[in-house]
């Protein structure tokens, strides 16, 4: 959903957007015509007031009890439980409306979420293993994911040395193969080289990453990008 919203899946405009919606954002119960002005934002007011992500970051660092509680309440589903309770509100409508109509909301507002993961469980279902989606998806979708996320965002952004400097208020972590199968897939890690280099694919990001060390130590900028 991520590279969908920079348009890097596809060349084509239309196609990177179906398949981003249906293939990316909405199984995750997230809307990619909403993600990416968001997503842009951040990265054009980075660790500045106006960025929409500033407040993932913005509270560290905080005590060793303040970061557990934050963790448990991501592993129990408290976390997912207020922001998916607060989108499901949203998209229900007033409580004063009846319960059809509310319902009629719900299925205009989130109808693409609802279709890509009833088609996952029909399949699944099809397929013999049904229980796979509510255990394997929708629960690590609700817990592992949200601190997943946070643990990156506390990388990417939190304590960094001047969040005026494009350079500086943002960085690259170093992850091992178990760390990019659990937390930093798809070489997200290389957080400095995709804000520096928004429309490099990801997979291109470890050479960006190679090149920049490159020139620092003075070698320049020999491999291309």
């Amino acid at each position: 959903m991520h590279d969908a919203a920079h348009g890097l899946l596809f060349a084509n405009r239309g196609l990177n957007d179906r398949v981003g919606g249906w293939l990316c954002a909405w199984p995750v119960f997230t809307s990619l015509e909403l993600y990416r002005p968001y997503h842009l934002k951040h990265h054009r007011f980075t660790q500045q007031p106006e960025d929409p992500d500033l407040g993932l970051s913005a509270a560290f660092p905080v005590s060793r009890r303040s970061l557990q509680r934050k963790i448990l309440r991501d592993l129990t589903g408290q976390t997912a439980y207020l922001r998916r309770g607060e989108q499901l509100r949203r998209a229900l409508g007033p409580a004063d409306l009846g319960v059809g109509q509310r319902l009629g909301n719900l299925w205009r507002r989130e109808k693409g979420a609802l279709t890509a993961n009833l088609v996952l469980f029909g399949l699944l279902a099809a397929a013999g293993y049904w229980w796979l989606h509510p255990v394997l998806w929708v629960l690590l979708l609700a817990t592992w994911y949200q601190l997943a996320s946070r643990v990156r965002s506390i990388a990417e952004h939190a304590v960094v040395p001047d969040d005026d400097d494009p350079l500086r208020n943002r960085r690259t972590t170093r992850a091992n193969p178990l760390v990019r199968l659990l937390l930093a897939p798809y070489w997200v890690n290389y957080h400095l080289e995709h804000h520096l280099f928004m429309f490099v694919p990801c997979w291109r990001l470890p050479a960006a990453h190679r090149a920049l060390v490159a020139a620092s130590r003075g070698g320049g900028t020999a491999q291309h990008i």
